[in-house]
């Protein structure tokens, strides 16, 4: 998959130590994670100088952007000196850990006692004190190996950070009559450090008529047949090179309209003119751009492309924005899920989109086809479909899942929610790109957070289990409000307790 949408990560360690310590200590011990970390991870950048005053601060800094360092650990490998390294939060321009070194043994408690366990407290008192954002682990003292994997973890989290720092929302037209679930108020985009361009579905045309004959279209259509190959998955070369056109439209769009940002979400509207005056549907063409790390959400959904980038930059993988859709028959459960797995009926639902999932994510029998309920809408009746041919249709592929959103409410507060579970290898017998999603309590989930909280319809799908990561960007971003489904065990507050 071509990365070149998201942050490409360098992280640096520093160490530093209180001068009444032994400085050597702290040295020691950043060796020891750098040389855990190589092992098991690969590259870390070690800062040489260790940080006892504000000079020492200043110099280290200095020495991790020369080194092109756009993430920094920074290490207290003893009880630390409170003001210069809390500064380092401050002078450095990018995401910032702080992680603590545990004690090694019983045998050297004397001139091997770091005392950091101590020092970390005053470490996250002092940042406070300055309103400096900082990431802390859960646990964030721990030996050499066990803080290389929590570097490990912080890797997604900057990356996140560094990609919404320098992230553009490219849209569309208004979000299609009547879907008022896709509402976007714009400031909290701007708090989060979002930039947005707002475009009428005219500029868009206008961009893709200016396309018409452009050279390059051969070569994306051939890039197309080669993916769908020639037989069952295309049934309509006679579409690939107005598709491409249009995917070319995009991808100039982005290029030209970046500005000052390095990456580009879009949030478009698909229907239902689209389809009328560009003759096709543009989910194809949106599944590409997906597959190569740039989100395409449908429906003018901000908030869907916003937390589709989210996933792309904590999985590096391609993501999907599906409808949390319809529920799956007893007749389906019974037949092809009881027995085999854990879930019951209400644990259970099929999650469908008009063809935008990536084809990479999708079963090899998927195909481009055409949008049956625009094809109802829209062409006459008994009529082969036409203009509303471009979907990528098919069940997508068997796979753990993480089914999440960053939303914003009616009145303007940023909530989201966070649900791990998986693609089932069922046949949905259906049509569009749909699957079969088993997430343990989900039916409580739905009522208690989903209907309760006023979420929207369209839910962002990462394909493998990333709650932990999902979960610490969301809190690292000031997010109060993050749910996710709750064990039997722990009712919901609007639970009735006698139901």
């Amino acid at each position: 998959m071509n990365m070149s949408n998201i942050p490409d990560l360098k992280c640096g360690i520093i160490s530093v130590s209180r001068d009444c310590f032994i400085i050597s200590l702290s040295e020691n011990r950043r060796q020891a994670i750098v040389s855990a970390y190589t092992k098991k991870y690969g590259d870390l950048y070690e800062v040489k100088k260790t940080v006892e005053n504000e000079k020492d601060m200043l110099a280290a800094v200095k020495e991790a952007k020369d080194a092109g360092c756009n993430a920094l650990v920074v290490f207290l490998g003893n009880f630390g000196p409170e003001t210069p390294e809390t500064l380092i939060a401050r002078e450095f321009d990018g995401p910032v850990m702080y992680v603590a070194a545990a004690e090694e043994t019983g045998k050297n408690l004397i001139n091997g006692r770091g005392d950091a366990y101590c020092g970390m407290l005053n470490c996250s008192y002092n940042l406070g004190l300055r309103h400096l954002k900082a990431f802390i682990p859960e646990y964030p003292v721990g030996t050499a190996e066990e803080l290389a994997d929590m570097i490990a973890e912080f890797q997604p989290v900057a990356r996140t950070l560094l990609g919404l720092k320098d992230l553009k929302i490219i849209t569309f037209g208004p979000r299609p009559q009547d879907f008022f679930a896709c509402n976007a108020p714009i400031q909290p985009l701007y708090d989060l450090g979002v930039e947005i361009e707002e475009n009428s579905e005219l500029d868009l045309l206008v961009a893709y008529r200016a396309h018409e004959n452009d050279p390059r279209i051969k070569d994306v259509v051939a890039d197309m047949t080669a993916e769908l190959g020639t037989e069952g998955g295309n049934p309509y070369p006679d579409l690939l090179p107005r598709m491409a056109q249009y995917e070319l439209t995009l991808m100039d769009w982005m290029e030209e309209h970046k500005g000052a940002r390095k990456y580009v979400a879009f949030a478009n509207k698909c229907w239902p003119a689209f389809p009328t005056e560009f003759r096709f549907e543009p989910c194809y063409v949106n599944s590409r751009l997906v597959s190569r790390g740039i989100p395409v959400a449908c429906e003018v959904d901000i908030y869907g492309a916003l937390s589709e980038y989210i996933g792309l930059c904590v999985s590096q993988d391609a993501v999907t924005l599906l409808d949390i859709n319809n529920s799956v028959p007893k007749d389906l459960f019974e037949a092809n899920i009881k027995g085999t797995k854990d879930y019951t009926l209400q644990d259970t639902f099929m999650g469908f989109h008009c063809g935008n999932t990536p084809a990479c994510k999708m079963c090899n029998d998927r195909a481009v086809k055409y949008q049956l309920i625009q094809h109802r809408l829209l062409e006459p009746a008994g009529s082969d479909p036409d203009f509303t041919r471009g979907t990528l249709e098919g069940d997508i592929a068997p796979s753990d899942i993480t089914f999440y959103r960053l939303q914003c409410d009616s009145e303007g507060n940023l909530r989201s929610y966070i649900a791990e579970g998986e693609i089932l290898p069922v046949a949905t017998r259906s049509f569009g790109g749909i699957a079969v999603f088993g997430i343990h309590e989900m039916g409580r989930f739905y009522r208690h957070v989903l209907v309760q909280k006023r979420y929207p319809h369209h839910g962002a799908v990462a394909f493998g289990h990333y709650g932990k990561i999902l979960f610490e960007v969301l809190k690292f971003l000031g997010i109060q409000d993050i749910a996710y489904n709750q064990p039997k065990s722990l009712p919901y507050p609007t639970e009735n307790p006698f139901a």
